[in-house]
């Protein structure tokens, strides 16, 4: 009986852990794709206010530091994303409409031996340095 159940378990697990199961059902086209070392941000034409002044002061310094650091830039065509990892996996992600400056500047960092990174715009670039950092 231990035997079965094991098996039983052992096999779930791989079925669980199987990362191209889903791939019948989810239509990749819905998806604005990403496979290389890059930062994704949304193009918007915000109105001008000092709120925005700053929010954009910030996202230009760590895109900046991203762009030294050999990140290429990916304006999100869709707000669904799909980030191809270099070890098989893939990770989705649905951007929501953005409610304020804050979320209109979200900014999502991506190497393909990590998951992503959302940045937080109020946490500068130590963020981005710690995510380039670990391994």
């Amino acid at each position: 009986m231990k035997i079965l159940l094991s098996i039983l378990t052992a096999s779930c697990l791989l079925f669980a852990c199987n990362p191209t199961r889903n791939d019948a059902k989810v239509n990749k086209d819905a998806y604005d794709v990403i496979t290389e070392k890059s930062y994704v941000y949304r193009e918007f034409k915000p109105a001008a206010s000092p709120e925005m002044d700053s929010v954009l002061r910030l996202r230009k310094e760590i895109t900046d530091y991203l762009d030294q650091q050999g990140f290429k830039p990916h304006i999100a065509g869709k707000d669904s994303l799909l980030f191809h990892r270099a070890n098989g996996l893939e990770v989705m992600i649905e951007m929501p409409a953005p409610q304020d400056a804050w979320s209109m500047n979200t900014i999502i960092v991506f190497d393909p031996v990590k998951n992503p990174l959302f940045v937080n715009l109020h946490k500068g670039t130590a963020q981005v340095e710690n995510y380039i950092k670990a391994k």
